[in-house]
């Protein structure tokens, strides 16, 4: 059911994480600024949201223009000069050209193992392409998840205060404290992913523009973005080997000499996010290593895909706390002890 409801449940999903995460600035217009009208803080709270998304890139258009230019500029260069001599030997071209003449195509067709596989390729040809043309769809997914979005955000005061009422008396000590739990580790965790992605799309920033790479500042803070869910930032590896293919047309450097600067960078900047941000950030907020990081995100996002990546490192912390605090620490120590753990786990009367 899970696999049937992931395209209607990922908007919802994506828009109350991300009415989550508003609800404090929310609170703060209603408080401090005395809007007392929560709809009118909500749209004071999108308003801020969206100014500062389009100052961040009206004061980032003239430089990232430029490296567009640049890049573009480089790209048509590369076109005009292409020589496949320069990647491929005139020996391994008379080598593909021989074996291109005495190849038998039409006892490859006729293998019944490659008929099978074309027959099975074909339609996701089609569905590739017909996914490609269905962007009325993906923006009326857009159009729904803003809508979620609002309205979580206008009701997010009645959801934290009223959910305890549909869950059973019997239960409702134990959920409520566990809810509190989650909302503090969330809470946390948000803070420090937050702190870590802006300090490695900085790094990143600074380090494809000191190699020259064509919109370095615009790649190093998408790649910042992707790190927003952790190791995220591998997809934006990619792109990267086309700006340095453009940046060796462009400056006449070589390819490998590109690529070189490209994975030093990476390489710098994992580092630095594995040794120092993440043991000292994320680290003092989960209380987990860097290979307790990089396992609880493997799981989760294998069970769960992007959502289980999303929400890895707040529950496995929360899980690890519960298990330590009721499962390992039994049977330790004296009655007592053990009748006040026994305590914690007895609902409290209404």
């Amino acid at each position: 059911m899970f696999g049937r409801l992931y395209g209607v449940l990922l908007p919802f999903f994506v828009s109350f994480l991300i009415a989550y995460v508003l609800d404090p600035i929310v609170s703060w217009f209603q408080n401090r600024c005395h809007i007392r009208n929560r709809v009118l803080a909500v749209l004071c709270t999108l308003v801020l949201a969206v100014g500062l998304v389009v100052g961040s890139i009206a004061a980032l258009k003239g430089p990232v223009a430029e490296q567009v230019n640049t890049a573009w500029a480089g790209f048509q260069k590369y076109v005009a000069q292409f020589d496949i001599n320069d990647y491929v030997s005139a020996e391994t071209q008379e080598k593909l050209l021989n074996w291109k003449d005495t190849w038998d195509w039409q006892a490859t067709l006729a293998n019944p193992e490659v008929t099978s596989s074309i027959k099975e390729l074909l339609p996701k040809i089609g569905n590739w392409i017909t996914g490609g043309l269905s962007w009325l769809s993906e923006l009326l997914v857009i159009f729904i998840g803003l809508m979620y979005l609002i309205f979580l955000m206008i009701d997010f005061p009645n959801i934290r205060a009223n959910y305890s009422k549909y869950v059973p008396r019997k239960y409702r000590a134990r959920v409520v404290t566990l809810m509190g739990d989650i909302d503090r580790n969330m809470n946390a965790y948000f803070r420090g992913q937050a702190l870590v992605a802006t300090c490695v799309g900085i790094l990143f920033a600074i380090g494809f523009t000191i190699t020259g790479m064509p919109m370095g500042i615009a790649m190093g803070l998408i790649i910042g973005l992707l790190n927003m869910v952790p190791y995220m930032q591998a997809l934006g590896i990619p792109p990267c080997i086309i700006l340095c293919i453009l940046q060796s047309a462009q400056t006449g450097q070589p390819l490998w000499w590109t690529l070189l600067m490209m994975a030093i960078v990476f390489v710098v900047v994992q580092s630095i996010q594995d040794m120092l941000l993440t043991p000292k950030i994320m680290g003092n907020v989960t209380g987990l290593s860097s290979a307790a990081i990089l396992l609880s995100l493997s799981i989760w996002g294998a069970l769960f895909g992007v959502i289980g990546m999303i929400i890895a490192l707040p529950l496995t912390t929360l899980i690890l706390n519960y298990y330590r605090r009721y499962v390992a620490n039994r049977g330790v120590g004296s009655r007592a002890h053990q009748a006040d753990y026994r305590g914690r786990l007895r609902p409290k009367s209404e």
